[in-house]
């Protein structure tokens, strides 16, 4: 579960900007907190366009890659070092990523800076209490200091490169705090596209093919929500290079064939009931969903595979637009899989951003779950919650107030300025 991030000199990010997903002291919906770690099940992001809410879904994705590769990288290779580009100088300065999060019931503070070429510092805390927190690893340009309590990585400090992670390199050599830190980042949680669905698609296909799990859960949702087909037909075969379209370049589709001939595909039907003139039953009809089903629908299936892995998990999944070509209330309904606890049994989070003002509502969010971005005359990204934000006369915003009427007037900022 993740508790804290931090961003710092990133795309639009350049002063630190923390996105908090721990409870605040407030007793609205009280069931969209994991009781456990007083954590929220879901966050939501609103902003204008161009505000910075993708980038803040980028450097989630960003830090992980970052951890997640390390371990391939030879001494020579680059890192992914996008800084913020508008203030004199800040394309020399390092990158900041940290994540406060929990694994196998333990609270860590870990982060790094880094640049084109080298990381700058990089930490490893334990937090005991809300106050303890013991130091693991320190690295700084002169040296990495360890503690008794990370003895897994004394030995190792010369060995560590300089564009490398030592927590990489003290896992890769067998440590079991850092391996399971290492396993966190890359399956802990995932980050996804709402718009473009092919990433995730090949994964749902071959969880209801096999009827691995979420399959059941996601043959449930699809029924719940009376998307026209009765049932969701799997048939395996093997790449056929003739079903390639007839206009992409040669190059491309030698590169193709040689690299799927052989590999086996899943194409899903979805199968329809057949009616007589007077509306009864009188079969069914199967067609490839991919070119018969709306881009909402084929969306909601490519998506369910994610969405049922995390919550049977207990995952954290981080969609940008989770709402293009999703009916409000079909979103709605996502959200709530991950707000209630009958559903969300193993404290699974979802974080998300939006342009979808239907779901800025007291009934379906808290005020500390709904989060802004907003760019400020210097063009930088700031991210701020609706519970933390002060209106015009300093006062708080009430918790029976009309969210998405005040938002849409402009009372909490982070909308487009619109010159007429």
């Amino acid at each position: 579960m993740i508790i804290q991030f931090t961003v710092g000199n990133f795309l639009s990010f350049y002063e630190r900007r923390t996105i908090n997903l721990e409870a605040a002291g407030i007793s609205e919906l009280r069931e969209n907190v994991i009781s456990k770690n007083k954590l929220l099940a879901s966050s939501v992001i609103y902003g204008a366009n161009s505000s910075g809410k993708s980038n803040l879904i980028k450097a989630f994705q960003t830090m992980k890659d970052i951890v997640v590769s390390s371990v391939r990288l030879n001494d020579t290779d680059e890192l992914d070092y996008n800084p913020f580009l508008l203030f004199d100088g800040s394309d020399s300065e390092p990158t900041f990523f940290e994540m406060i999060f929990i694994v196998e019931d333990k609270k860590y503070r870990y982060g790094f800076q880094y640049n084109l070429t080298l990381i700058v510092s990089e930490w490893l805390f334990e937090i005991t209490t809300q106050k303890d927190q013991k130091p693991l690893f320190i690295r700084e340009f002169d040296g990495i200091g360890i503690t008794d309590k990370f003895k897994e990585g004394k030995g190792k400090e010369v060995a560590t490169n300089d564009n490398r992670l030592f927590i990489s390199l003290v896992a890769q050599l067998g440590g079991s705090t850092s391996k399971n830190i290492i396993q966190w980042f890359n399956s802990g949680y995932n980050v996804i596209s709402g718009i473009e669905h092919n990433d995730y698609k090949g994964y749902t296909n071959r969880m209801l093919h096999k009827k691995s799990t979420g399959c059941e859960e996601s043959l449930a949702l699809f029924k719940l929500l009376g998307l026209g087909f009765k049932d969701l037909k799997t048939i395996e075969s093997e790449f056929d290079p003739s079903e390639l379209p007839s206009d992409i370049p040669k190059s491309m589709r030698s590169r193709i064939v040689k690299e799927l001939t052989g590999s086996k595909q899943i194409r899903l039907d979805a199968v329809h009931d057949k009616f007589d003139r007077e509306g009864n039953v009188i079969g069914t009809v199967e067609w490839d969903r991919d070119s018969s089903e709306s881009e909402g629908t084929n969306k909601l299936i490519d998506l369910s595979g994610p969405i049922f892995d995390t919550l049977s998990k207990g995952k954290v999944l981080i969609i940008d637009e989770l709402d293009a070509k999703l009916h409000p209330l079909i979103t709605t309904h996502i959200v709530d899989l991950f707000n209630n606890p009958v559903t969300n049994k193993k404290n699974a989070q979802l974080i998300f951003a939006t342009h979808d003002t239907n779901l800025l509502s007291s009934s379906i969010f808290r005020r500390d779950q709904i989060w802004f971005a907003e760019k400020d005359i210097k063009q930088q990204t700031d991210i701020y919650s609706l519970y933390d934000f002060n209106l015009p006369d300093g006062s708080k915003v009430r918790n029976d107030g009309n969210y998405e009427k005040n938002y849409i007037r402009g009372r909490y900022g982070a909308i487009p300025f619109i010159v007429s």
